[in-house]
């Protein structure tokens, strides 16, 4: 399908714009650690971890979700600032998108939102986007449709076509598809065949540098 020149761009966070895989890991094995539970691999927790933690861990810890919510958000707020790391070319990506003007940006990710403003904040974004839109703030987390209304409330634009979501998992194209936003997947791996039935990316690019490049392109 033709791609049309977007009016927003609604962005994952974690491993899209920064790079946290790090941080998550460690505290997630510290959550199954105390749970009882066999500490995951990096490549198992990037390929398990995609929810929230209100969506997920009720799956992962059954009725001790609430407690491993704490454990995990503990750890997790112990270093997450000292270990945060933009994605490469993102924050020149950032500066010149906030430069063409009227181009809508926001954020929606499921880490919990104050967490997702610190970590802005701490990195010097906070000014790039109209809305931070985290894990409960919205009555349902992303993929839910209501994390995108809220990204957008305000800015005189509903979902459609100009309104590019741009992440690198499932369930950001899950997202974008459910809102009927155009899904752009954004990693340095192409899709696999098959790799996102139903929700297939209308567009990939492997770089923050080669988003910025298609847009200025059209």
């Amino acid at each position: 399908m033709s791609i049309v020149r977007p009016q927003a761009l609604l962005f994952d966070w974690d491993n899209t714009l920064v790079d946290t895989w790090e941080t998550i890991h460690a505290a997630f094995n510290t959550t199954l650690t105390a749970m009882g539970q066999t500490p995951w691999t990096l490549e198992e927790a990037r390929a398990r971890i995609r929810a929230s933690a209100r969506d997920s861990f009720p799956a992962f810890f059954g009725a001790r979700a609430d407690e491993a919510t704490e454990i995990f958000y503990r750890a997790f707020e112990n270093q997450h600032l000292e270990t945060l790391r933009e994605r490469e070319g993102a924050g020149a990506m950032l500066r010149a998108l906030a430069g063409m003007d009227p181009l809508y940006l926001a954020v929606v990710s499921n880490k919990k939102g104050h967490l997702l403003r610190r970590e802005a904040a701490h990195i010097g974004w906070s000014d790039f986007f109209n809305r931070l839109v985290g894990a409960n703030d919205a009555a349902r987390d992303k993929p839910a449709v209501e994390a995108v209304d809220l990204a957008l409330a305000d800015s005189g634009l509903r979902p459609g076509p100009e309104v590019w979501f741009v992440g690198d998992t499932d369930i950001d194209m899950t997202c974008a598809v459910a809102a009927s936003c155009t899904p752009v997947l954004l990693r340095p791996e192409a899709p696999a065949k098959d790799e996102f039935p139903g929700s297939t990316p209308d567009l990939h690019v492997a770089s923050c540098q080669a988003l910025l490049e298609v847009i200025r392109a059209l």
